[in-house]
């Protein structure tokens, strides 16, 4: 979908897939009434520990992807909303290091991206502050982060409860004009929208109107439950495949996979989605298209075409699982850089910052 180089803030909401993102755009600037903003992505990931292929597949391919597209990328590990559920923090600590550890070997460069820790950039914090007094709780309560963790009776911490709020003034910090996002988190990027617009009508031209960034790439279903999504907190140690998983390991998960009693390999998400979903993750594993998987799967029964499936998942993760165990090896390292990620984002932040804080008066 194109867009034009210059988009005011009123302008309408607007999705863009990255897979059609225009190459000219890339290098462009989005426009605010009276201020051309650099293009800037910014996305962030909770550490929950190692990714699993939902993630991999459904964000962070894409993360390496837009590195490598636009000229101010920011990936942050958001601990600050982690802490919305109950944290062992040893365990918070070693999953921030895993996650790293993880987003490096995955092919994030820092170099090419800012990669940091959240709760070490106290601005966010801040910011968040000031937007949610922007924010009426109505508006707050129909949005599912709230609807799908706070239960039936609405019950859950004032964190859970302003978490958009808190994603609101990550993306806003950095006057970012794109953020990569799966379909179930537009309602929330929508709330930033509508929180720059807020903030820039009642004390000038200062946020764009961040733009979403839909990915093309489909949702990895459980291996155990095709009908949801992938998840670590799933119970079943075999419906989810770990990107540290061994070949072993992952070999056994496929081969368990929960398919159908048809026996040739077929793609179709309505009536099949356990076999769908293998050829999904074939396709996406193995770099190729749907048509193509499907032909290799010619001749083959579920079976044995389980088999196939788990060589491109192994062949693809094999590299990444050992260079995460390397990483993972030397702490110092992993800490150090993101020192250096915070370092940089906060070079960012603070003049954002300042100028919010003086435009609503603190300064």
């Amino acid at each position: 979908m194109a867009l034009p180089l210059c988009t005011a803030v009123k302008h309408p909401f607007r999705l863009i897939h990255i897979s059609s993102f225009p190459r000219r755009l890339m290098c462009s600037g989005v426009c605010t009434e009276n201020k051309v903003h650099p293009h800037r992505v910014f996305s962030g990931i909770q550490p929950t520990g190692v990714p699993h292929l939902g993630n991999f597949l459904g964000a962070l391919e894409n993360w390496v992807a837009l590195q490598n597209q636009y000229p101010t990328v920011l990936y942050s590990i958001v601990d600050l909303h982690s802490i919305t559920q109950p944290q062992d923090p040893d365990q918070l600590r070693s999953n921030i290091l895993d996650l790293t550890a993880s987003l490096l070997a995955c092919g994030i460069d820092p170099e090419k991206a800012i990669l940091f820790q959240q709760s070490q950039v106290s601005e966010h914090a801040e910011l968040a502050w000031i937007l949610g007094c922007m924010t009426s709780m109505p508006r707050l309560r129909h949005l599912p982060q709230w609807k799908m963790k706070s239960g039936q009776k609405n019950e859950g911490s004032v964190g859970l409860f302003t978490y958009p709020v808190l994603q609101a003034a990550d993306i806003l910090l950095y006057q970012s004009t794109h953020v990569p996002v799966g379909e179930d988190q537009v309602q929330h990027l929508e709330l930033a929208q509508d929180l720059a617009r807020i903030f820039n009508n009642h004390y000038g031209d200062l946020f764009p109107e961040p733009r979403t960034l839909l990915s093309s790439t489909r949702k990895v279903k459980s291996l155990r439950d095709p009908s949801a999504k992938m998840s670590k907190s799933d119970p079943q140690t075999m419906a989810t495949i770990t990107i540290t998983d061994s070949p072993e390991d992952i070999a056994l998960k496929i081969r368990r996979a929960v398919t159908d009693f048809t026996s040739e390999v077929t793609f179709d998400p309505e009536t099949r989605p356990g076999v769908s979903n293998l050829v999904m993750i074939h396709a996406a594993m193995a770099a190729i298209s749907v048509e193509e998987a499907l032909s290799q799967a010619r001749g083959l029964d579920t079976g044995a075409y389980k088999k196939l499936v788990s060589d491109a998942v192994v062949q693809r993760l094999t590299p990444i699982r050992h260079e995460i165990g390397k990483l993972r090896s030397d702490r110092a390292y992993l800490e150090g850089l993101l020192a250096q990620g915070r370092k940089k984002a906060r070079e960012l932040a603070a003049p954002v910052l300042a100028e919010v804080r003086h435009r609503v008066g603190f300064s």
